[in-house]
């Protein structure tokens, strides 16, 4: 965000070259792990230096617990943000389920889900596995996150419904989602939405997000 005196820069639409694309989408997923991975060297350090059993026990929980969140993170990323297949490979929506339970992993928040187990093309999974980024990302202290999807004819229909103290829809990430920003710039902090909304046009759907009081509720549906 660019800022001269009290005037915000225009949204203007971002263009992004591949290469940077790659970088910060890098930037995000390591983002993601680090803590996870940081936590397990710690936990390694005080099995190596630690005498004391009770502080060797909690370091050993401490990894396994941490490494489980790593492979939950890493396993997400794989279907959110890779390949996950050849050219116009399908992904099971059972699949999507685990790896999302996987990544919500938290005491904090409930996810429940409600969509029939289909094939449906890789795309339309990376964009729902996308939006329950975004969807996490309106509970900032926690609550629900609801899961509801249709599918017709290999299309579907997905609508995100969160509640919790505190919602909100985070700043910029509708302006993101239309692929603009202020100034035209973008950083790893944004790009997630950004490239959800890059995968929302690659499969011909419009998001919509909406705030009601404790309430935040995204869709994403095919467009007219």
């Amino acid at each position: 965000m660019t800022e001269t005196g009290s005037q915000t820069a225009p949204a203007v639409v971002i263009k992004l070259e591949a290469l940077d694309l790659a970088a910060l989408l890098c930037s995000r997923v390591c983002h993601d792990v680090i803590s996870p991975v940081g936590a397990i060297v710690n936990g390694l350090e005080v099995l190596e230096d630690e005498k004391d059993e009770a502080m060797r026990g909690f370091a050993q929980d401490l990894i396994k617990k941490s490494a489980k969140q790593a492979s939950a993170r890493l396993q997400f990323a794989r279907l959110a943000f890779g390949a996950a297949g050849s050219a116009g490979a399908a992904i099971d929506t059972g699949d999507a389920e685990n790896v999302a339970r996987g990544f919500i992993g938290d005491e904090r928040t409930q996810l429940s889900w409600d969509m029939p187990r289909v094939l449906l093309p890789k795309n339309q999974v990376k964009l729902l596995l996308n939006l329950l980024v975004i969807a996490a990302g309106t509970i900032p202290r926690g609550g629900t996150i609801h899961v509801h999807g249709t599918v017709v004819d290999d299309r579907g229909t997905f609508t995100l419904s969160t509640q919790g103290p505190s919602a909100r829809i985070p700043a910029h990430v509708e302006q993101l989602l239309a692929g603009q920003s202020e100034g035209g710039t973008i950083d790893a902090h944004g790009i997630q939405p950004y490239y959800t909304g890059l995968v929302a046009r690659a499969v011909g759907m419009d998001v919509t997000l909406t705030l009601d009081g404790d309430k935040a509720t995204i869709k994403a549906a095919p467009q007219n």
